[in-house]
């Protein structure tokens, strides 16, 4: 059955990093190390870009697990930043689930390390409440393609919906008369190739 299209609103959504720590990313292998960093970044750009509430949180950061990515303090230096004790599901913690309540939004943009727990259990914890989910895909990691690809199955069976940062970013913007410059540059930043459609587009607006 064909579900409703509800588009990803800038004034409705919320941005959740979690556990983007520099011991479990030594553990996605379903995408290259380097691609999977700029994508977790250009997440967090195009989160600031379009002025979303974002939430960073991590896991037992005394263990294994480790300290959170520390480009992403500096992304985020007045987010809400919370440190789980050593729960496995985010939502299973209060001051997390309270830090997304008191956004008052109700679509969640989420991505996370690994795909298939502490991308996946908050996210069927937060559209069992009622929530809409938009996972993405891309700067969410893990083991292999066989656990990924289960996670996003589970997942969207569940009524997740399964984007990538640029799709994200796209659909938030609606148009692009909104802020050529402004998106041309974010996309630029993060997508090389995309850079030579800008520097086309700039040149030939100034005639340089």
């Amino acid at each position: 059955m064909a579900r409703a299209y509800n588009r990803l609103d800038r004034d409705n959504a919320v941005v959740l990093l979690v556990d983007h720590q520099s011991g479990l990313l030594s553990l996605v292998r379903d995408i290259e190390p380097d691609k999977f960093k700029n994508n977790v970044l250009a997440l967090g750009d195009l989160a600031a870009y379009f002025k979303l509430p974002t939430i960073l949180t991590t896991s037992f950061e005394d263990g294994p697990n480790g300290p959170i990515v520390p480009e992403l303090k500096q992304q985020f230096p007045n987010a809400p930043f919370i440190a789980r004790p050593g729960q496995i599901n985010a939502w299973d913690n209060d001051d997390f689930v309270n830090a997304v309540k008191a956004t008052g939004r109700k679509q969640i943009i989420i991505a996370g390390v690994v795909t298939e727990v502490c991308v996946a259990f908050p996210t069927l914890s937060a559209l069992a409440e009622g929530y809409e989910v938009f996972v993405v895909t891309d700067a969410s990691g893990t083991f292999n393609s066989i656990t990924r690809d289960n996670a996003w199955d589970r997942m969207s069976a569940a009524g997740a919906q399964l984007m990538t940062w640029f799709g994200v970013a796209c659909e938030l913007h609606r148009d692009w008369r909104n802020d050529v410059e402004g998106l041309g540059a974010l996309l630029s930043n993060h997508i090389p190739d995309y850079r030579n459609l800008i520097t086309g587009y700039t040149a030939a607006k100034t005639g340089r």
